[in-house]
């Protein structure tokens, strides 16, 4: 698990979002002014907040709702960004909506992860689907997210989404039916965090595609995928699907409030054949609603990777399993006048 949101106080005494000092008795909240990620060893990324709207720790994670003067209301888990007011659009429209417009008549979704509800409110858009079934671990987040992120009220009441609090892995296991899409939506695979193992190539293989309809399709997030970052975990997650699914496309976007460019990876026995004119169509007869990001050719130039990425993508030959991992670096913490 990453380290604890740390808060340090005008009067030097820390305190730790699990409880600490009696700091937090004080204000602390309002005096709070950076949160503060680290990236890498010598490499941070900062923002001014205005506030600390909320905290906590859950059995399995540290937990922050920070409100920012750029990004606006910001989900931060074990220090980490998980998305900003601003432009979790990018991400959530990039993770669902390639997948099922990709389907012919996607009916059924099961989201590993994803206890924000945004995965979910991007789901249930679609006119075809009857059934969104998200799974996440941690019922103190989902909790925390019902309460504090408006934007999904309405996806957390539809009378379509099933909400479960599992270990998605046990869940799948668990259950007889099949999904037409399936989506991880999980945290970044983290040295003794609660999901690494759900990108192994033993789960995909033997849990997850067993769980495919035919026509079914596999997207998961991937980590960062900039120039400088694609192989920390981007490449090895492409690269473990490739020896699972006959079909597999990556692709990208840049997610401002996560300072690079991010990755995703759509994999499937079915090829995916669709073109831009085609994707639009389909975006005009299924989806509620206007879509902020994707249209159809962004999605197909999506898939176009740089130079260095995309021979990265052709020469890895690293695989995820329970022994051999790559993890994300870094942590984060607030840091307060």
């Amino acid at each position: 698990m990453g380290e604890a949101v740390m808060f340090t106080v005008a009067n030097g005494v820390s305190e730790m979002a699990n409880g600490g000092t009696a700091a937090a008795a004080t204000g602390v909240e309002e005096r709070c002014k950076w949160y503060e990620e680290e990236i890498d060893d010598d490499l941070k990324w900062s923002f001014a907040l205005n506030s600390v709207l909320h905290k906590g720790t859950s059995k399995y994670q540290d937990i922050a709702l920070l409100d920012t003067k750029h990004f606006g209301k910001a989900l931060v888990i074990d220090g980490k960004m998980q998305s900003a007011e601003i432009d979790e659009f990018i991400y959530h429209e990039c993770l669902i909506h390639p997948p099922l417009l990709s389907h012919p008549n996607p009916k059924t979704v099961f989201i590993m992860g994803g206890g924000e509800g945004s995965a979910a409110r991007e789901a249930l858009k679609h006119k075809t689907v009857e059934r969104v079934v998200m799974c996440d671990i941690d019922e103190e987040v989902v909790d925390f997210c019902r309460r504090h992120l408006t934007a999904n009220r309405e996806a957390f009441a539809s009378e379509r989404l099933c909400l479960v609090i599992n270990d998605a892995k046990a869940e799948l296991e668990r259950r007889d039916e099949k999904y037409d899409i399936i989506v991880g939506d999980l945290a970044d695979p983290m040295e003794g965090g609660p999901c690494y193992q759900l990108y192994t190539k033993s789960f995909y293989e033997q849990v997850l595609k067993p769980k495919l309809n035919r026509h079914g399709i596999f997207v998961t997030q991937a980590g960062p995928a900039g120039v400088l970052t694609h192989k920390e975990v981007f490449s090895s997650i492409y690269n473990t699907l490739r020896h699972v699914f006959k079909y597999v496309i990556s692709y990208t976007a840049h997610v401002p409030s996560f300072a690079d460019t991010w990755g995703w990876v759509m994999a499937s026995d079915e090829p995916f054949v669709l073109n831009a004119q085609q994707i639009d169509e389909r975006i005009n007869e299924r989806i509620d609603g206007e879509l902020l990001y994707l249209n159809g050719e962004s999605l197909i130039s999506s898939t176009t990777m740089n130079k260095s990425v995309y021979q990265s993508l052709l020469k890895e030959t690293h695989v995820y399993t329970e022994e051999n991992a790559r993890f994300i670096h870094g942590h984060g913490r607030a840091c307060c006048a």
